[in-house]
């Protein structure tokens, strides 16, 4: 696994959800600004409801714009021997399945793919992320979810 080819994946999907996320900010101004959105009566809340969105959307923008200020901190950041933000760790389960994971300091959820390898990011927030943190290679984890224990191997920290 090659970790600065994850970062440069990691940097056009978070690229991607920006542009995505302006361009829903575009709309929504566009449709809480249109003259056909002024209200007619005082029961008329379809402009005030653009207007809801309209901010929900630029606060996504901001949000997104954040992520890729804070992902560019952590992916200055060099290997360590323990898992820490920035760390791109690989878990085998009780099957020897691996998977990866990259410690971000925001958007957990995101997934990127490189080589047919799929990789997820996690933050030191989520059950997994939490657990993963300050461990070290070969360290065993048990994490429950959705009521079901596993046991996980650290095979690699890069």
């Amino acid at each position: 696994m090659n970790k600065s080819h994850i970062i440069e994946h990691l940097r056009f999907a978070l690229q991607a959800q920006l542009t995505t996320a302006q361009a829903a900010a575009k709309t929504a101004h566009d449709a809480a600004t249109h003259v056909e959105n002024i209200a007619e009566n005082k029961y008329d809340t379809l402009g005030l409801e653009a207007g809801y969105l309209a901010h929900g959307q630029a606060q996504r923008v901001n949000d997104c714009h954040l992520s890729l200020v804070e992902f560019e901190k952590v992916f200055k950041e060099p290997i360590k021997d323990k898992v820490s933000l920035g760390s791109l760790v690989g878990v085998s389960d009780e099957d020897e399945q691996r998977k990866w994971y990259y410690l971000g300091p925001m958007s957990g959820g995101l997934s990127v793919t490189v080589k047919s390898e799929l990789v997820y990011v996690l933050t030191p927030q989520s059950p997994l992320g939490n657990e993963l943190m300050n461990k070290q290679r070969d360290d065993e984890i048990s994490f429950t979810i959705a009521g079901k224990s596993q046991q996980l191997i650290i095979e690699a920290i890069l």
